[in-house]
């Protein structure tokens, strides 16, 4: 069930091996080969599905809205009230939210050091591909005190030291965002090696290193499954999570980790029921609510991609105030219009486009509130495919170039979709590593030249960006481009009439993004044009229970063929 907002809200306004040495860190006991990972990874699966209800040990922080879990420390009362709530905001990776509990455990016992420990990390997000704030957590460690010795002296026992040292490690490791996140890494499995059956420290060291294999050895950072170890290295940070999911399913990092390590297509059916437990453990957080879509949308669960992230976007929403960072907002709006336009209600794709501009008005002049807001425009065009054309200047974006090129194509309105497609091709070439910039370029390219009567070239060209798409990860998120290549080759094969090759492209795009109905309504035209009747059924099904609702002649087209 949805929320609507009613009405507008208103505000007044140290050098560190590489991850590929990361097996030869670990304590002997903790080092697996690949099989023996996998093999481990199935049978925690296996034992979390098979046992059905959960025994739980003993929890002494029982957390209604931020979820269930044991962090002992030197301090008491109060202090550790607030030190308590402060890490499992931090678990779930509300950072205002933690910062604040943090503070506040400072204010009552000003030498707590874990509570800096914990507000040093709130300032870096470990994932993105950004050092958001260098200064902070520098400066929250030295409040504490201005050496390491003096900082070390007010944590009494070896355990708040180790987290306290994988604190510095981030914080004054000097070098690049990849180096600090090396020493955070090292410096936790240091910290695990000596305390293997300290849940906390399994929970963190998890992060750390999911944090450690995004770094690339030639130390760029980038998505964890793309660097030279990452796969590796998330496996077993999935491992350590899956095995504290397993001990406490109410734990919001071992569900949140277990998310994180498997958010790729080949992987997110090990995180399947984390992600449906985790939706529930966390609801006083908006990332909390908007994570288990990330495999919610591998899955094509095209319903509980737009609930959750309907109650993501409000919870950030509701949370935020002037000066704070509009993200989760950001986030949740784009993810949660991809999922209803996913199935078919082309009314909330227009309401979370009005909800995006409530944002930007909120954020004037923020970046990614206006990107996120050009991004929803032009995917709500692709998507239902009701073109229109606008003026083309230098003000467009990649998405909206895209979403006016695909419209001047289909349309006839051929001499506006060359310019589009000359425009992008200027674009690509001042920037060649931009794949999803390229590939966009070339997919306007060759729809110009397909309407142009060039059929030959343009699918050659569509070939070559498939290729280029196939070299990458699949998305782990909306579809990118926003228009699929494998979508717009097969469109334009189906239209030659190659319903093979269509059928195959289209199944092809299918197994990168799980339930897309434009795929499947591509796949099920396809084999009826092969005669091939069961398969044309099962598609047509897939695409009907999705779209049935939309007022598109597509929906009509699916209930003739299957006799509705």
């Amino acid at each position: 069930m949805f929320c609507d907002l009613t009405s507008q809200k208103t505000h007044k306004s140290m050098n560190y091996l590489h991850c590929s040495s990361l097996v030869g860190n670990l304590a002997p006991s903790n080092r697996f080969s690949w099989g023996e990972i996998m093999k481990k990874l199935m049978t925690v699966v296996l034992s979390i599905c098979l046992q059905g209800g959960f025994s739980l040990s003993a929890i002494s922080a029982e957390l209604e809205q931020i979820g269930t879990f044991d962090f002992p420390t030197s301090a008491s009362g109060e202090a550790q009230k607030h030190f308590t709530l402060g890490v499992g905001y931090l678990h779930s990776f509300g950072w205002k939210q933690a910062r604040t509990e943090f503070r506040k455990a400072q204010e009552i016992d000003p030498d707590f050091a874990l509570a800096y420990w914990g507000e040093s990390l709130t300032y870096n997000h470990p994932l993105i591909p950004v050092l958001q704030d260098p200064d902070s957590p520098k400066e929250t460690l030295n409040r504490l005190g201005s050496t390491s010795e003096e900082r070390h002296s007010k944590a009494p026992t070896s355990r708040e030291k180790g987290f306290l040292r994988a604190a510095e490690a981030f914080a004054f490791t000097d070098g690049s965002l990849g180096d600090k996140r090396l020493a955070w890494m090292y410096a936790m499995l240091d910290l695990y090696e000596n305390f293997p059956e300290d849940r906390e420290v399994a929970a963190f060291t998890a992060v750390a290193m999911l944090s450690g294999a995004t770094v690339s050895n030639d130390n760029r950072v980038l998505n964890n499954f793309l660097t030279e170890s990452g796969t590796e290295i998330s496996m077993k940070a999935g491992a350590m999570a899956m095995d504290l999911f397993r001990e406490n399913p109410n734990h919001p990092g071992a569900a949140h980790y277990i998310i994180h390590s498997f958010d790729h297509p080949t992987y997110a059916p090990l995180a399947l029921s984390a992600a449906e437990k985790y939706a529930s453990i966390a609801p006083a957080v908006s990332h909390a609510r908007h994570m288990p879509t990330h495999i919610f949308i591998q899955h094509g669960m095209w319903d509980k991609v737009a609930e959750w992230n309907d109650s993501a976007f409000l919870a950030g929403w509701d949370l935020w105030e002037p000066g704070d960072a509009a993200g989760d907002q950001n986030h949740s709006s784009d993810w949660g219009q991809y999922g209803d336009l996913q199935r078919g209600n082309f009314d909330r794709s227009e309401l979370w486009i009005e909800r995006a501009g409530n944002v930007l008005e909120n954020n004037p002049g923020d970046g990614r509130s206006t990107g996120t807001l050009k991004t929803m425009k032009a995917r709500h065009i692709i998507e239902t495919e009701d073109w229109e054309t606008y003026e083309l200047n230098e003000s467009l974006n990649s998405d909206e170039l895209l979403a006016l090129g695909l419209s001047a194509a289909n349309l006839g309105e051929l001499d506006l979709a060359q310019s589009v497609a000359d425009r992008l091709s200027t674009l690509a070439s001042n920037s060649p590593n931009n794949t999803t910039l390229n590939l966009i370029s070339m997919e306007i390219n060759a729809l110009t030249m397909f309407k142009k009567g060039q059929e030959d070239e343009a699918i050659d060209m569509l070939m070559n960006a498939i290729s280029i798409a196939e070299d990458q990860s699949p998305p782990r998120g909306a579809a990118s481009p926003l228009k699929p290549v494998h979508e717009l080759a097969g469109d334009l094969l189906l239209e030659m009439g190659n319903h093979s090759k269509a059928a195959e492209l289209y199944e092809t795009s299918l197994g990168r993004m799980a339930n897309r109905p434009r795929a499947l309504l591509g796949a099920a035209r396809s084999y009826a044009g092969m005669n091939d009747d069961y398969n044309a059924r099962q598609n047509f099904q897939a695409f009907y229970s999705l779209w049935k609702d939309a007022d598109i002649a597509a929906v009509s087209e699916a209930e003739n063929y299957l006799g509705l």
